[in-house]
């Protein structure tokens, strides 16, 4: 059962993340045309997709509603050299994630230079260590195999017999 978050979870600022590379940053209405087209893309099958135009908007508009309801939301992935948009990584919470959870996408032509990576790893440690959280879990669809080698390299463990949100959906476990 989910439960409404508290005051010391709810009005959180949207922070501003930096790794060496990548800058991670909260959206703005210049990310929804390359994130529109991602969702409503083939790509989108590992994320419930392909989207609709309507979906899509929604679930942009989530991504940001979130941070004030919830403490937490997504962040846009950008290469602080070139300030090129390469994705998006966040903590997802509320009614549709009773649990937090770890989750990232990238565009086409990001893939395979470890900003999912990087950018997931940042995240998990602010959660950790800003939102005091003890654990995420990241739901990946089973025929995603990047993201479940990337949920392994992060160092999530796969539970055989977790809660999920649908019955094909993997979760992995990230401890603190």
């Amino acid at each position: 059962m989910w439960k409404t978050a508290d005051k010391s979870e709810a009005c959180f600022l949207i922070p501003t993340l930096e790794t060496e590379r990548l800058r991670l940053r909260a959206q703005t209405m210049q990310d929804w045309p390359a994130y529109a087209n991602l969702m409503m893309s083939e790509r989108a099958v590992h994320m419930e997709g392909p989207h609709t135009m309507a979906e899509a908007w929604g679930l942009f508009c989530h991504d940001l509603a979130q941070w004030p309801l919830l403490g937490c939301g997504a962040l846009m992935i950008d290469d602080r050299e070139t300030g090129e948009c390469m994705g998006q990584v966040g903590i997802n919470h509320g009614p549709l994630f009773p649990e937090h959870e770890l989750g990232w996408m990238v565009y086409p032509g990001a893939e395979g230079r470890g900003y999912a990576f990087e950018a997931a790893e940042a995240m998990r440690r602010w959660a950790f260590t800003v939102r005091g959280l003890e654990t995420l879990v990241s739901h990946i669809d089973p025929g995603n195999h990047r993201s479940r080698k990337l949920a392994e390299r992060l160092g999530a463990v796969l539970e055989l017999d977790p809660d999920r949100p649908g019955p094909e959906v993997l979760v992995y476990r990230h401890m603190r």
